[in-house]
């Protein structure tokens, strides 16, 4: 989802390359990447992975590049202290040939070069329970090694990326005016949304009043974004740190459980299919507590529950102001396309509803 990687020429290509390798580079690709952001060219032969940021998306690369190098440092020296090798646990953004992190070609594009961490895997999909522990454990020791950095010294790459007040009041303004003229036909779907106003405010108002400590967030928190070793299955690197950012840890907690323990799919149609379950929950919390040792608040640990709640509450209202707008940024296949992903949502949301007690329950076992 979101826009798709602009037209890219083999000379642009070609001076990036160069720029970070120098003299003898080899062209030969291993591999594209097929996200929708941006541009990715495996290069195993010179021991890198090459990419063109996508400005539309990031405004700011500078910004996005800095935040990578002041995060991806702090972690390797917490991988020093843990006795692991910090050449493999995190990411390394190489420098060019003028000493610069990054690198701006003949039109104007920017491009990063980083390090690849081999031998490794990733997996696009779940394919156990266990996979899922595992990216629970990866993600909440991000969180760990993360836990003295400074978090209000980055920058916010996208701004109010996570701020779901704003999100609501964007969300009324989509419904008054109606863009497409679908409003008259989501009706239920709109009140849903409004009946929860509560949900919209709660972090907001929970970190207006300081109750919540700013922590470091990846908000990307897929399971792709989690590199394993090749040899022994045990995840070791977080990668895609394009949104780190300022936030709250339990955020990408609450994100990871909305499309991680979901039994259906973001856009399926059939709602029967859609509930939470509470095994993948389960093993989900325990794994990210797990990685957390113990960084977490009291407060923190209070407001998981909530925190895969809002997140979920969040996307599907975005999906909806989507549809209300005519499919302006999410990309869409079919008709009805967002309005299905945001009753995806919705469901997850009714289903938490159902299940809270048991949510914090679970959570509670492994606090």
């Amino acid at each position: 989802m979101g826009e798709a990687v602009k037209p890219l020429a083999q000379q642009q290509f070609i001076e990036a390359l160069y720029a970070f390798v120098g003299a003898g580079a080899d062209e030969q690709v291993d591999s594209r990447g097929s996200g929708h952001i941006n541009d990715t060219f495996m290069m195993s032969n010179h021991g890198i992975v090459l990419q063109r940021i996508n400005t539309d998306i990031f405004s700011h690369p500078q910004q996005v590049l800095e935040n990578i190098v002041k995060v991806t440092d702090h972690i390797r020296k917490a991988l020093v202290r843990e006795g692991k090798d910090p050449e493999t646990g995190t990411l390394r953004l190489l420098e060019t040939k003028d000493g610069d992190v990054g690198f701006i070609d003949s039109e104007g594009d920017w491009w990063r070069a980083y390090r690849l961490i081999a031998p490794s895997l990733s997996f696009d999909k779940v394919q156990s329970p266990h996979d899922f522990y595992n990216s629970g454990r990866a993600f909440g020791h991000f969180q760990k090694q993360l836990a003295d950095f400074p978090a209000a010294s980055l920058h916010e790459t996208i701004p109010h990326f996570h701020d779901t007040r704003k999100r609501f009041g964007d969300f009324q303004a989509a419904v008054e005016e109606d863009a497409a003229g679908r409003a008259g036909d989501v009706q239920d779907e709109i009140r849903f949304v409004l009946d929860r106003e509560d949900v919209a405010r709660y972090f907001s108002e929970r970190l207006d009043a300081g109750d919540l400590p700013l922590r470091v967030t990846h908000n990307d928190t897929k399971l792709n974004n989690v590199l394993f070793d090749a040899e022994t299955g045990e995840p070791s690197a977080v990668i895609d740190l394009d949104t780190v950012m300022p936030g709250l840890a339990i955020f990408d907690y609450g994100d990871s459980i909305r499309f991680g323990a979901s039994t259906g799919l973001e856009d399926e149609p059939d709602l029967s299919k859609v509930w939470l379950d509470l095994e993948l929950f389960d093993v989900y919390t325990k794994g990210f507590l797990e990685g957390c040792e113990g960084t977490l608040s009291e407060a923190e640990l209070d407001d998981m529950a909530m925190a895969a709640k809002v997140m979920t509450y969040e996307c599907g209202m975005r999906f909806l102001a989507d549809h209300l707008q005519g499919d302006v940024y999410f990309k869409v296949s079919r008709p009805n396309h967002n309005l299905d992903r945001a009753r995806t949502q919705f469901k997850l949301v009714a289903d938490m509803e159902t299940k809270w007690d048991k949510m914090r329950e679970i959570v509670a076992k492994y606090r």
